[in-house]
């Protein structure tokens, strides 16, 4: 048997040794996290003669206020009330950096003060302008309070004419910046005009460092927060906007709590992500609000062969108690997840108005593996597109059926989704309820669904995937024709399953390789016709058990 055939055997087995999990978790045995302790000394930045007068340029006077607090034993920095302009903030270990309620730490427009440095982006090593708050190596470090932090990323961003008013688009014209040759595009300067229409690289390869991008720094745009390799970090009660890029980036951390914290961004930020937790073990986010550009709470883990050399899954989290309203997906996993995520727990979230509700995303060469993902209690509304979304051909031409058939070799760039559980959902308005599209070499594999509630235009579409089941659920679909399509996918189970009575099909099934189809406790006969079959797939494959 061929190297691949055995490998692809042993996935689908659940026998193969990627991202073995070394505890096991349940829901009454939610993974713990550590929670950072802090002297109760406080300085405060007007020591140091910091202003809050919108105007002074305060980096110096906070970045002193921090390392001193650090070097006496730690303790607290207090930011009082006011408009305080800064440019980056260097987080120290044992500081719990504290914005009194109207404090707003808004960062400086000046990109001079920003340095290149090396970051990463979308899971890369690469150029970036530094973050406006950063921090390395810490431990026991916070940020707290009830202020805002504003990145002033209008700056930073491009935006097209689509996404503004036409007051707005004729105000971003005159604030200065150039238009794209076509008039369409608005960007913050002709540098960053050059790098974007020239698809300029912003990786560090070949042996490049971030000086070498000098000609580019205005395109290099920065995240908001990025904390690396920090271990008992807390982010509470702040306000996180305007971020250049993504928000909040904590990046190969341990013992992570994010609780009580609204991250927003412009509808049009580009990259304007709330939350990407990667490469994290032991993580809580709790009672926040999101109401960003992109991505709301998106678990990643680096990309490609170099995610997978870091071998560092996102784990053992709890999401909690959130609130998305605006966002490309609320709970998202991908599509940067070449090392892979497991142990993962999300309930009691509420979205409103994003594109999709659950969001799972990859791509042929990711690689990695995303198991032991636990969805309840989820209530979405005016979901624009899907409530329930897995796709492993993001951003990429689907294949046709011919290229589908071909079945390519399953390698260590073969992303893995398996072994995941939602429960009482609840979808009040989307276009899809359920979109499940996996590889032809890789199904989506194992996702067990019950107690929903989709009321959407389509109900169920699943794609080369196997080990489906959907039990207790009722879909109110708008478009009855099917209620569930099936497309060269096996081993599925649909369980008690109400629809619209008259639904003018229930399913449609498709391809030589749906099989193992089973229908139990569930009426056929309201439908006007049950079952229609095409591209191969035999009736004898759909089996009613037990159904009328």
């Amino acid at each position: 048997m061929r190297k691949s055939h055995q490998l692809l055997n042993a996935l689908l087995l659940g026998l193969a040794p990627l991202a073995v999990s070394a505890q096991m978790y349940s829901w009454t045995n939610l993974p713990k996290i550590t929670q950072p302790t802090f002297r109760k000394d406080t300085i405060s930045i007007l020591a140091y003669g910091a202003k809050p007068d919108g105007v002074t340029l305060n980096t110096k006077a906070i970045n002193a206020a921090i390392a001193t607090c650090n070097q006496n034993g730690g303790g607290v920095v207090l930011v009082p009330a006011g408009i305080w302009i800064t440019g980056p903030v260097e987080l120290k270990s044992n500081v719990n950096l504290h914005l009194k309620k109207a404090a707003t730490l808004l960062f400086t427009t000046d990109k001079s003060q920003y340095a290149l440095v090396e970051g990463t982006y979308e899971g890369k090593k690469a150029a970036r302008n530094q973050s406006p708050i950063s921090g390395i190596n810490l431990e026991n470090v916070a940020i707290t309070g009830q202020g805002i932090i504003d990145g002033n990323g209008d700056i930073w961003r491009a935006v097209h004419k689509s996404q503004l008013t036409e007051g707005a688009w004729k105000e971003k014209v005159a604030s200065g910046g150039v238009l794209k040759d076509d008039g369409k595009t608005w960007y913050p300067s002709e540098q960053f005009k050059r790098a974007s229409t020239e698809n300029k690289s912003m990786l560090l390869a070949n042996g490049k460092k971030p000086e070498d991008f000098a000609d580019m720094k205005d395109f290099l745009r920065p995240n908001l927060l990025v904390l690396t390799s920090c271990k008992k970090v807390l982010l509470e009660g702040v306000t996180f906007q305007n971020s250049p890029a993504w928000c909040l980036h904590p990046l190969m951390c341990q013992d992570l709590t994010i609780r009580n914290v609204t991250t927003k961004n412009p509808e049009y930020a580009h990259n304007g992500d709330g939350m990407d937790i990667e490469s994290c073990k032991n993580f809580l986010i709790e009672g926040c609000t999101l109401d960003v550009g992109d991505d709301a709470i998106c678990i990643k883990s680096g990309k490609d062969e170099e995610g997978r050399k870091r071998g560092m899954p996102t784990e053992n989290g709890v999401i909690r108690n959130n609130t998305v309203y605006n966002g490309h997906g609320g709970f998202v996993v991908g599509s940067e997840m070449s090392g892979g995520a497991r142990n993962i727990f999300v309930y009691n979230c509420t979205f409103m108005g994003t594109d999709k509700g659950l969001r799972f995303k990859s791509v042929r060469g990711r690689g990695g593996v995303v198991e032991h993902i636990y969805a309840k209690d989820i209530f979405m509304k005016d979901i624009a597109q899907e409530a329930i979304f897995f796709d492993m051909y993001y951003f990429v031409k689907f294949a046709t059926d011919g290229e589908r058939d071909m079945k390519p070799v399953v390698n260590e760039g073969t992303p893995v989704f398996r072994n995941m559980q939602f429960e009482n959902i609840v979808c009040n308005g989307a276009k899809k309820g359920v979109f499940v599209r996996g590889l032809p070499e890789m199904p989506i594999q194992n996702i067990r669904m019950a107690n929903l509630t989709l009321k959407t235009d389509k109900g169920v579409e699943l794609i080369d995937a196997q080990g489906i089941e959907i039990r207790k659920a009722q879909f109110i679909t708008h478009d009855t024709k099917p209620v569930i399509l099936v497309d060269n996918s096996s081993k599925l189970t649909f369980d008690a399953i109400q629809y619209n009575p008259q639904a003018s099909l229930l399913f449609s099934i498709n391809g030589e390789r749906s099989q193992g189809i089973q229908v139990t406790n569930t009426d056929v006969t309201k439908a006007q016709n049950k079952a229609e079959f095409g591209k191969g797939a035999l009736e004898k494959n759909l089996m009613l058990s037990s159904a009328k």
